[in-house]
């Protein structure tokens, strides 16, 4: 990690032993001297200096919270035909309830992430999905439409606090080139569990009433939420320091300790205003954001949209399966997603390749290989299961199909994240904001019109349309190789973060003051 100091506001910097706080000594304007506490080489505080089964178990129990995060949303899908029963509503308003939790993940990130920023992650994963727990609780007791609405959201704005979150956990706890696996552990809990919610509760959902369905989820989150608990540490570099600094201040009798600029705590009018503008920046003015954004929405929208699709392919309109059965048929997805992970260790070792002949310099355009194959597949994976939907043919067909998709699914995100988390790096919290946004407005509304668009135009075309309109993004992983460079060179937020251009090129960025705004 690197802290930068004006070089002329330096008095002395003195050398001290490892694990021991530096004493960096700045002048401030009025001409008194402070000492800077900053993390030393090798200091056992550092969260990338912990031992790998300290950051392991922290990365294992956060993605197992995310995981619960999707049982959040599609868990309530295979009871959707009792709770609309139950209701007397029609199917699409009974969606609804999958729909609002998702919009819920939209806009979560954007007022969760500024406050771990205030108080630290740790409180933040704990109080927020406690929160949570008790909208779940609410949820499983409700008596009105409405109420129940307004709680699958609010459910949905808290428990988006991993969505929010665990990029920048992984990034405390890893050096930017070995951030790969631990990312790719995230993104397989984030994909695989809207698949896997669905197929666990369809054994509740068949048996039960649509209410033992949260009453099920409460118990899973609630045992996951006491795991988190006695696992978790703080994380966050800037909060750290600021213990640090305080503690020294208390035990020395001065005031004349500090952190650097760049670990300074920003108020929350600061905090909460960059949150809420900044992803809408980047989503208007970047390319590369753009790029990723028609990916994830498009990738998400489906993914909520095959709870429906599947229900009526394989349901009893279909090869008349219960709803057991239907659940049974996304452990294709599953497959699927789960192959993700394994095949990523291939691009992994293309990416160190890439880096370590280029000395250790920035390319996220090697992030981008494997997402060419998927790029290609995710098309022929949609018209494959589109065109085997017929009762005439075997389920397995389409369920393989479906594994293709799923594979598809998880490596085409996983290349998005990636690439936009070296290409933006201080700034990915922002850009990945916007990414996330697009992504969960399009996984909420895609499902509302599943069903119609399943059943008016045909099982066959209605997934031909999906196959062709996946067609259209077959480039962007080619682009991205091709004219990623091209593209990062033109954004003021990348172009500070491209070390293979000369200082007189960077400093143009560097020193536009609306960047920090």
């Amino acid at each position: 990690m690197v802290y930068q100091t004006s070089p002329q506001n330096i008095v002395e910097s003195n050398t001290v032993a490892p694990g021991e706080a530096p004493r960096q000594t700045v002048r401030r304007e009025d001409g008194t001297s402070i000492e800077l506490v900053t993390f030393p080489p090798g200091d056992p505080e550092n969260p990338r200096n912990w031992p790998l089964w300290r950051k392991w178990s922290i990365v294992v129990v956060i993605a197992f919270i995310d995981l619960t995060v999707s049982f959040a949303a599609s868990g309530f899908s295979p009871a959707a035909t009792k709770f609309a029963k139950d209701f007397k509503v029609s199917s699409e308003v009974a969606t609804l309830g999958l729909s609002v939790t998702v919009w819920g993940f939209a806009l979560g990130p954007m007022t969760l992430a500024p406050l771990s920023e205030y108080y630290g992650r740790s409180p933040i994963y704990i109080a927020s999905y406690g929160t949570y727990l008790f909208f779940i609780l609410g949820t499983a007791l409700v008596k009105t439409l409405g109420g129940f609405l307004v709680l699958r959201f609010l459910s949905g704005w808290f428990c988006a606090v991993t969505i929010a979150n665990f990029g920048g956990t992984i990034a405390d706890l890893f050096e930017p080139h070995a951030t790969g696996i631990p990312m790719s552990l995230f993104l397989w809990a984030a994909t695989v569990g809207s698949p896997l919610g669905y197929f666990l509760f369809s054994f509740v959902a068949q048996h039960r009433d649509w209410r033992y369905v949260f009453w099920a989820l409460l118990g899973t989150c609630g045992g996951a939420w006491f795991i988190m608990t006695a696992t978790l540490k703080e994380t966050r570099h800037s909060i750290l320091l600021l213990r640090r600094a305080a503690r020294e201040r208390r035990e020395r009798g001065t005031d004349a300790i500090e952190v650097p600029d760049s670990m300074k705590q920003r108020g929350p009018r600061e905090l909460f205003q960059t949150a809420l503008t900044r992803p809408f920046r980047f989503l208007f003015t970047e390319a590369i954001i753009v790029f990723g954004a028609l990916y994830n929405g498009y990738l998400y929208g489906l993914s909520f949209l095959f709870n429906g699709a599947f229900a009526l392919v394989f349901g009893k309109s279909g090869h008349g399966f219960s709803t057991v059965g239907v659940g049974l048929c996304f452990l294709g997805i599953v497959a699927g997603l789960s192959c993700g992970p394994i095949t990523n260790l291939w691009q992994e070792r293309h990416y160190q390749r890439r880096i370590a002949a280029a000395g250790g310099r920035n390319i996220p355009e090697a992030r981008v290989q494997l997402g060419k194959v998927a790029a290609v597949v995710f098309p022929i994976s949609l018209f494959w299961f589109s065109w085997t939907t017929y009762k005439s043919v075997h389920f397995i067909v389409p369920v393989i199909a479906s594994a293709f998709l799923g594979w598809t699914f998880y490596t085409l995100i996983l290349m998005t994240y990636t690439y936009t988390e070296d290409t933006y790096k201080v700034y990915s919290a922002s850009a990945l904001a916007g990414l996330g946004l697009v992504r969960n407005i399009a996984g909420g509304g895609f499902p509302l019109f599943a069903e119609q668009m399943f059943v008016k135009e045909g099982y066959q075309w209605a997934g031909s349309i999906l196959g062709f309109l996946a067609i259209l993004l077959v480039p962007i992983p080619f682009i991205l190789e091709r004219y990623g460079r091209e593209l990062r060179l033109r954004s003021p937020w990348a172009k500070q973060h491209m070390d293979d251009l000369a200082e007189d090129e960077m400093s143009p960025g560097l020193k536009d003051p609306a960047l920090n705004q």
